[in-house]
């Protein structure tokens, strides 16, 4: 699944792919900013961590959980 981090006053945005379903992402995340943590910590395929300060949070796009096709598809 792809995931899409906004940061505030920032003209890139944090993109990976992770292999964690998107319910599974997306309680993680109402549950540290719910719990008013300072940081959410989210994993990518490659084993990669990314560390976001909830407080620079725009917004967070979860993608559809398909694999992509490859090649032309009629």
């Amino acid at each position: 699944m792809e995931i899409r981090i906004g940061i505030a006053n920032t003209g890139r945005e944090l993109n990976f792919e992770t292999n964690e379903a998107a319910a599974d992402v997306k309680k993680s995340v109402a549950t540290a900013l719910d719990a008013g943590a300072t940081h959410i910590t989210l994993a990518d395929n490659k084993g990669n961590n990314y560390i976001v300060p909830t407080a620079s949070l725009a917004y967070i796009e979860l993608g559809t959980e398909e694999s992509r096709r490859v090649g032309f598809v009629a």
